[in-house]
């Protein structure tokens, strides 16, 4: 009997969970490596069994997909063809250069002390993407979260970010996240959004084409209209207040020139805010690996292979464009993989309906980027002393004056002359925002590891 060909899939989001069940069904022995206790990744997010939630799906967008993805992954698993990894951070992936097979390395549970290493003869990178935020003045404050982070306390710890939450940035994600919180029992005073009904117009055929996501965007928006939330279009937060936790935020309009129109400024009391202004894909693993990228996703053709030999990548690891999207990358990632590693060419007329959906959903989502593109002009609303970088307290002057003063012409030069990216996230959450003060190109920065690494676990490796 000839072993199966292994494939280690990186993430148990839709991209991953797509992925992984398409080549298990193919004869794939696959590996599903994932940082969280439970699949689903943020998009299904599930609540702890021992928080006995009554009615989870109350919680959720698309029940019905998700459990057929769980009911497809535990049938796998039973029949051995799927292994599961749960609470694996995966800091590097690594081929070997003789016997072209990866090596998954990965950090165990939440203390991240101890290291293990997954063997794969081809390696399937999704890894999501993570949250844009802009800074102002007070975001550091306590009570300010990102709009994925309030949603993330929802729908996985069953909690609150407040009793009376400020919804703000721009982007689709914010509909859901609003209309969640209410529906949860928080007031949600306002949802702010930056982009306005002009931007909707002017992207209307490419949006109409998916009448579906329109329908979803307008159930969201009836069910908070019930709860009675005040939606602020082409509005923004200016700064938020407190002493020792937030206490209320100040938003104003927003004129052509994306800048706040004198006299609109009004202050909302709230102990929450939410805030987020779109996703950036995680690329990190991909970069080590040597993975070419487009701008800030990882490249892939049709096949969603990357230009590394045995590499493919699905999600939004590959371009922001949500769940539907990461579902049909997935699937023709897994199947792809699966072909190549059992070595015959794939049959692209196998998932043709998913590459339909694809082009599709693709379309889709670059319509919503122009649309919720952040505001014109919100870097230079940001003080000189607002902190740009929390993880080095680095300010928004002193990266202003790394070029001016130091002549910094990219972002490297920038965290060299001033720590900015440099702290425990790497940059993930301020390199956008000193991108944007800079007018440096928001460029992905390779590094050797994912996430910091204790030294014992390197001493391990041979």
């Amino acid at each position: 009997m000839t072993e199966r060909p292994r494939l280690a899939v990186v993430g148990a989001g839709p991209a991953g969970l797509a992925a992984a069940l398409a080549a298990a069904a193919r004869g794939v022995q696959v590996t599903l490596v994932d940082a969280a206790d439970q699949a689903g990744g943020q998009f299904h997010r599930q609540p702890a069994a021992a928080l006995g939630a009554g009615r989870p799906q109350a919680l959720h967008h698309r029940w019905r997909t998700w459990t057929r993805l769980r009911d497809g992954l535990d049938r796998h698993r039973a029949a051995g063809r799927i292994t599961r990894l749960t609470d694996h951070h995966v800091w590097c992936v690594a081929r070997d250069s003789a016997s072209g097979a990866f090596a998954v390395h990965a950090l165990l549970g939440p203390e991240q002390e101890n290291g293990v290493t997954v063997r794969a003869d081809a390696v399937l990178l999704a890894t999501g993407g993570y949250e844009r935020v802009l800074p102002f003045p007070g975001w550091t404050l306590p009570g300010v979260v990102t709009a994925g982070g309030a949603q993330a306390m929802l729908k996985g710890g069953l909690v609150l970010p407040g009793r009376t939450v400020v919804v703000a940035g721009t982007g689709p994600l914010l509909l859901p996240v609003a209309a969640g919180l209410a529906a949860a029992g928080a007031r949600v005073a306002a949802l702010v959004e930056s982009a306005g009904p002009g931007a909707l117009l002017h992207r209307a055929p490419a949006l109409a084409a998916r009448p579906g996501k329109l329908a979803e965007g307008a159930g969201y928006a009836a069910r908070l209209l019930r709860h009675g939330v005040r939606t602020l279009a082409r509005h923004t937060v200016v700064a938020a207040h407190g002493t020792d936790r937030l206490e209320g935020v100040t938003v104003a309009a927003l004129g052509r020139d994306g800048h706040p129109r004198p006299g609109s400024a009004r202050r909302i009391p709230c102990n929450a805010l939410a805030v987020g202004h779109g996703m950036l894909p995680h690329t990190d693993l991909a970069e080590t690996l040597g993975c070419a990228l487009s701008g800030t996703a990882v490249r892939v053709d049709a096949e969603q292979r990357t230009d590394v030999p045995g590499v493919w990548a699905a999600g939004e690891a590959t371009g922001v464009g949500g769940a539907a999207l990461a579902l049909a990358e997935g699937h023709i990632a897994g199947r792809s993989a699966a072909a190549r590693l059992h070595g015959t060419a794939p049959d692209p007329h196998g998932w043709a309906a998913a590459a339909r959906a694809r082009t599709r959903l693709t379309a889709f989502a670059t319509a919503l980027d122009a649309v919720y593109a952040p505001p014109a002009g919100w870097a230079d609303r940001i003080p000189d002393e607002t902190v740009v970088c929390r993880c080095e307290e680095v300010t928004a002057g002193e990266v202003r004056g790394s070029v001016e003063s130091l002549g910094a012409g990219d972002l490297r030069t920038v965290k060299l002359l001033t720590r900015a990216g440099m702290g425990w996230c790497q940059g993930r959450m301020c390199a956008p925002a000193v991108a944007g003060l800079t007018g440096c190109p928001l460029t992905a920065g390779r590094r050797p590891f994912a996430r910091p690494v204790p030294l014992g676990v390197l001493a391990t490796l041979p």
